[in-house]
């Protein structure tokens, strides 16, 4: 019998090789999104469009305005920093914005009897957000057993799986292609330009260039500035 999981997605790079991961695996992906007042739309628009083309059986797009709670640059006016990955959590980091998405995809995939949620997080490649490393997922996947109907009268466990937490980006890239992802299809940009065009210079942009460059490939993303 084919196990359903939910995939929390946002049709960039790691999430779309994480959702070609949990079709190899065996698993019906059930995407889900959300629009919850990042700075850019175009983001969502490429998850809308290529959730089905990726295998998701269904796509769910959340809507919430975080904006509200603000103190990121990705739900604020506060500018993109451009200037290369540095040491500290920087100011795209959304507060406990994982917490929040995983919430939400646990309550959907109770819903579904899906017991398996995979996340794109990773632990090398990445600009530090603390909710992005293992001792946290850890600590999600116990509170989840622990706050859930099917958790607590044993109808089944729910398992966080985060294929991609201890590879490089290049490792991502090279797992992807294998597996047939068009990363063409894909966009990772913090601050896109009105055409959707990626910047090339803020820590996603980078740390994408970055990681095909190191596995000897070219990146199919549009960028702003360089010609295809």
């Amino acid at each position: 019998m084919t196990k359903k999981a939910v995939v929390l997605y946002s049709g960039g790079l790691d999430s779309t090789t994480c959702m070609a991961i949990a079709r190899a695996q065996g698993y019906e992906p059930y995407a889900m999104s959300f629009a919850y007042g990042q700075r850019h739309s175009h983001e969502l628009d490429v998850a809308r469009a290529n959730a089905r083309h990726f295998g998701a059986m269904d796509h769910l797009v959340v809507e919430f305005d975080y904006r509200q709670v603000g103190g990121s640059a990705l739900t604020s006016d506060m500018a993109v920093p451009k200037e290369g990955v540095g040491n500290d959590i920087p100011v795209t980091y959304v507060p406990a914005r994982n917490t929040i998405f995983l919430s939400f995809a646990l309550g959907w995939a109770e819903v579904l009897s899906a017991f398996d949620i995979f996340i794109g997080v990773n632990a090398l490649d990445y600009s530090g957000y603390p909710d992005c490393r293992p001792e946290y997922i850890a600590a999600f996947e116990t509170m989840a057993n622990l706050a859930t109907k099917a958790g607590v009268e044993g109808s089944g466990r729910f398992v966080i799986h985060t294929p991609l937490i201890s590879l490089t980006k290049a490792e991502i890239i090279t797992r992807g292609h294998a597996l047939g992802v068009d990363y063409g299809r894909t966009h990772s940009c913090y601050d896109p330009d009105s055409d959707g065009l990626a910047c090339g210079l803020c820590d996603s942009c980078r740390l994408r260039l970055k990681g095909f460059a190191e596995a000897g490939m070219t990146d199919p993303a549009q960028y702003a500035g360089r010609t295809p």
